[in-house]
């Protein structure tokens, strides 16, 4: 409002505040000698006691700085992979700050300040002056320290809001325009004067003041507008073009050029354009009173009057899309900060605090070089994207006996602009990598991966891994689950080829479907799953592994974890996969994942990172004999993947129905590796389709050695202890006596005895025909051992035992039972069989001969032999 446009009433309004402030004029002029005196000597006085009533202690809180995060680099240096900020701000100490801006800052806002007590009375007064009398626009006046008093009030206010509509009326009673805020700003002011020497309230003020936009902090503002330069190393014009932007934040900063108060189409005298002249005209203000106050030399002066103002503008890094090829770690590494520093018993949001405004400097697990390997394998075999279907690809390694996470890779760009992310699918917000919690994805299906669990309870019930069982494709109809009752129904997988395998060795390696489902159906599904989220593996959306939400959000009660979750159904998260595995090879031993070594404040202090827990998921002994199957894999399913380096590992493929899903998991002692390639969403076949690298169905086979290579290289790697001997074990089982039994009759004996059953065609047999005559094997045999079954033709006899019998005796019996004798020799009257052919109890056709051999017992013994007169 202008002073001609006043009414009668606004001046009267304006005299009333202008006595309001003269009546302390008495104690404004005693805190300027004074500060003690001016809070006690005058407390008697009654014009003062409105200003005796107002606190005198300013809590100076906390200031909101940039949190930090960095990857280490192969010499072992950190290497800033991102910043977050609410303020721009890094808080330096009182040495770290350029004279010039020392200078500068009190010879253009208060020439005074060494001199008063906390409030600048002549500034003071002509403010009130212009402000309540004559209506002009709001002056300066303010002292430094009632400048940072007001800047201290704006972050406490803007710090403990907690809504942005309580940051904006925090900030707004901060300003206010008004004699109530002037009032205890100079209360405020004087109680400072009294707890802080004049350096550090000056320090104070160049570390809060605000710089344009979202920059605050002298240390800050001239990393930005200068070319990353540091406050300390700041030039003498420098200086002063920065404290010029204190006076007027929007109108004074540096960053906006085209802006007509910036002045980009002034010219000066010699008509050239002179751009950011409104920054130029208040910076050689401050050049001119640094001159007056003695602070520069009349050369130093003129030199700095007549450098152009020239900013380096340099942005901040906001965000981890400055982390490029490392931003879904970064990503995943600021949801542990937002999840894992919340306290569940308030609505806060501690963790985001801490991360926008806590001033961290977080030092990641992150290995850089190898990282960056990942990045290079995947971007070398995966497209970012592909006209034909939505194509994803993550890489992640897990280090086994600590949880560290080395490196986390991914074919796109990461972006959290929604609009860019739906413009193209090179782009996306969603980490792959991690379940939804920690980067927003829903899961992948693991495909044969997971059948190392079942593998981990078929060790765990105390199978072995040579015992036998009967591994060929079939219907099967039941399962045992003992937590939900066990499963029934019709389940027949196909298997990936026509490879078959009849023990734990054999399913691994070639990692028969029909195989891991016999194995299945002699443990206990429910057990199975137990065993899996024992390494860590559960669904990506956080339910258990058989889970399931309704489309309404509820949980679907009846989800249950059937038999085709045991072949890699259930959509889980590779770096779990990734931990599961590093928790195989560290002997059973897995440790959650973590992304943090250390986390310090700004002010030193260290904040306690989120620790790895380690769990033993299965005895040591079975993650030794589950290990040895794993390593066979190399020379089966996963021989693509050896990265020929010499150090032992353990792996195991997956390919979901339909290819949609490739995977290559494996580890050495030191290094654990996911890789997944396939659709984001959509069916598409990776079998029917190349890349430029190659088949893409065999893009992980590519991508795993490159990255283990290094690995290995790098960390080494030792062999796996051997299994105990018991791993080893061959497990017989006793076959069913089925003579007598019908054909079909003995079949279902012999498959629900674990045995495979085949029928061996009819033979000779004195049983009835159609019944069977008998077995081959007898005895006992492996499980999953194939029992031929014979039936009876109901023509034979069977051959009687002959041994001890003399000629007479033996053609007797053979006569009886239909059969000729054929002696081998001629018998003496004393000898006796000593052997025969077919054995006794076997199954002939009447008629048959049955060889016979003598041997002398003794003295005659009156029996004449056949034939003989």
């Amino acid at each position: 409002m202008s002073a001609q446009k006043r009414t009668m009433s606004d001046v009267g309004t304006g005299i009333l505040g202008f006595v309001g402030m003269s009546a302390l004029a008495g104690v404004l002029v005693t805190a300027a000698v004074t500060p003690a005196l001016a809070v006690t000597g005058m407390a008697a006085n009654n014009s003062i006691s409105m200003f005796e009533n107002l606190p005198g202690y300013l809590e100076i809180g906390e200031l909101s700085e940039k949190t930090d995060i960095y990857a280490t680099q192969p010499d072992g240096s950190p290497a800033h992979l991102a910043s977050f900020f609410d303020e721009n701000r890094e808080e330096v100490p009182w040495e770290a700050i350029s004279q010039y801006v020392k200078d500068a800052a009190i010879a253009g806002e208060d020439p005074r300040f060494y001199e008063h007590g906390g409030i600048d009375i002549q500034g003071t007064i002509r403010a009130a002056l212009n402000e309540y009398v004559i209506g002009g626009a709001t002056q300066g006046g303010s002292s430094i320290t009632q400048q940072y008093v007001k800047n201290v009030l704006i972050n406490n206010g803007v710090r403990e809001a907690t809504t942005e509509e309580e940051k904006e009326a925090a900030y707004e009673a901060a300003t206010e325009t008004s004699p109530d805020r002037k009032l205890k700003e100079m209360r405020y002011a004087i109680a400072l004067e009294k707890e802080f020497s004049k350096d550090e309230i000056l320090r104070g003020y160049l570390n809060i003041a605000a710089f344009g936009g979202r920059v605050y902090g002298i240390e800050a503002a001239s990393k930005y507008y200068f070319g990353n330069k540091h406050a300390a190393d700041l030039t003498l014009a420098e200086a002063a073009s920065l404290i010029a932007i204190v006076n007027h934040p929007e109108k004074f900063r540096l960053d906006y050029p085209e802006s007509e108060s910036n002045g980009v189409n002034s010219v000066n005298d010699k008509g050239e354009p002179t751009p950011y002249a409104a920054n130029k005209e208040r910076r050689d203000y401050i050049l001119e009173q640094m001159l007056k106050e003695q602070k520069i030399t009349q050369e130093e002066h003129d030199a700095a009057v007549a450098t152009p103002v020239a900013p380096v503008i340099t942005e901040p890094s906001t965000g981890c899309q400055t982390a490029q090829g490392s931003a879904y770690f970064c990503d995943y590494v600021t949801w542990v900060i937002k999840n894992q520093f919340d306290d569940p018993a308030t609505e806060e949001d501690e963790g985001t605090f801490l991360l926008q405004q806590g001033g961290l400097q977080i030092y990641t697990t992150l290995d850089l070089e190898l990282q960056n390997k990942a990045e290079t394998a995947i971007a070398e075999n995966v497209p970012m994207s592909d006209p034909r279907f939505d194509v994803g690809s993550v890489a992640v390694t897990v280090q086994p006996g600590t949880g560290k996470i080395l490196a986390m890779a991914q074919n796109k760009k990461y972006t959290n602009d929604s609009e860019l992310a739906a413009s193209s699918a090179e782009y996306t917000s969603v980490n792959y990598s991690t379940d939804f919690d920690y980067g927003g994805s829903s899961g992948l299906q693991p495909g044969s991966t997971f059948k190392v669990f079942t593998l981990a309870e078929w060790l765990n019930e105390g199978h072995s891994l040579r015992e036998t069982f009967n591994g060929a494709r079939r219907t099967f109809t039941s399962f045992p689950a003992e937590c939900y009752g066990g499963w029934s129904g019709s389940f027949n997988p196909r298997n990936d080829d026509s490879m078959s395998a009849n023990n734990a060795v054999d399913a691994t390696k070639y990692s028969v479907n029909s195989s891991f489902m016999a194995m299945a159906q002699q443990l206990d599904l429910c057990k199975i799953r137990d065993t899996a989220q024992a390494f860590g593996v559960k669904r990506a959306n956080g339910l258990d592994l058989g889970g399931r939400y309704n489309d309404d959000g509820t949980v679907d009660e009846s989800a249950v974890f059937g038999p085709s979750a045991v072949l890699g159904t259930e959509e889980v998260s590779p770096l779990a996969m990734a931990t599961a595995f590093a928790g195989i090879a560290n002997n059973g031993l897995t440790c959650s994942p973590i992304a943090i070594d250390r986390i310090v404040k700004a002010d030193g202090t260290e904040v306690t990172p989120p620790a790895s827990n380690c769990v033993q998921s299965v005895q040591p002994n079975v993650a030794h004999a589950m290990a040895y199957a794993m390593q066979q894999t190399f020379s089966g399913t996963a021989s693509a993947s050896d990265p020929g380096t010499g150090i032992p590992h353990i792996g195991k493929t997956g390919t979901t129905d339909g290819a949609k899903d490739t995977w290559m998991i494996g580890s050495s002692t030191t290094a654990a590796t996911a890789v997944w390639v396939g659709n984001v969403v959509g069916e598409a076949n990776l079998r029917d389709m190349s890349f430029d690298s190659g088949r893409a169905a065999t893009a992980r086979h590519r991508i795993w050695p490159m990255i283990m290579e290094l690995a290995d290289n790098k960390y080494g790697g030792d062999e796996f202890p051997e299994p105990d001997a018991s791993a080893f074990r061959q497990v017989l089982i006793d076959i069913p006596q089925v003579s007598g039994l019908s054909l079909d009759a003995a079949k279902q004996a012999i498959e629900a005895a674990g045995f495979v059953f085949e029928d061996g065609g009819q033979q000779d047999s004195n049983l009835p025909a159609g019944t069977v005559s008998g077995t081959d094997p007898t005895g006992q045999a492996g499980r999953g051992s194939t029992i031929r079954v014979f039936t009876s033709n109901g023509q034979g006899t069977t051959v009687p035992d002959l041994t001890g019998m003399n000629a007479q005796q033996a053609k007797a019996a053979l006569d009886q039972a239909g059969l000729k004798m054929k002696s081998s020799g001629k018998p003496g009257a004393t000898d006796v069989v000593a052997s025969q052919d077919p054995a006794p109890n076997t199954a002939l056709k009447r008629g048959s001969e049955v060889t016979v051999t003598f041997s002398s017992s003794g003295p005659g013994n009156g029996i004449v032999p056949p034939g003989d007169d």
